[in-house]
């Protein structure tokens, strides 16, 4: 199968609701979780402008255990009391950070991340991992980035829990 994908918007908003639409058609029917995390990772570092990471953690039962990503080699575990995405896990709270470097606890993987956004994964009340965005960018994510970023997830989280 073939997919092509071009997004038109210019407006975070827009642009998130495009790369929804496509999230879920791209996870229509494939139950491999693992698979559908490598795909909405590839999809998302083409469709969202000014990345340098954007991937996925699963959550094994105990810890965040890196998962299908675009971008730099990256950390491979994560505990929950650690850094931006253990924190988004064990709160299961959006985590949007506009300054890294100031963020107490931070992991840095790629030096040259600035910003980070990271969105808990949740099926079924069940904690499945979290999505990570990271930008070079200072204060890249918006609320309107958050927003998209929450609705996408809410969209394909039971695709992802396979």
């Amino acid at each position: 199968m073939s997919y092509t994908l071009a997004f038109s918007a210019t407006e975070p908003a827009q642009l998130w609701a495009e790369a929804a639409d496509a999230a879920e058609a791209l996870v229509a029917g494939e139950p491999d979780g693992i698979a559908n995390m490598a795909n909405l990772a590839a999809l998302i570092w083409q469709a969202i402008p000014d990345l340098n990471w954007a991937g996925f953690y699963r959550f094994d039962g105990t810890e965040l255990v890196l998962g299908p990503f675009q971008g730099k080699a990256a950390c491979i575990r994560i505990p929950l009391d650690k850094g931006v995405c253990g924190g988004a896990a064990r709160l299961r709270e959006t985590q949007r950070v506009e300054d890294v470097h100031a963020f107490p606890g931070h992991i840095a993987c790629d030096a040259d991340s600035r910003s980070e956004l990271v969105v808990p994964i949740v099926a079924d009340g069940r904690l499945i991992g979290v999505l990570d965005l990271d930008s070079p960018t200072l204060a890249r994510f918006t609320a309107d980035d958050q927003a998209g970023a929450e609705a996408l997830v809410a969209r394909i989280a039971s695709a992802l829990a396979a």
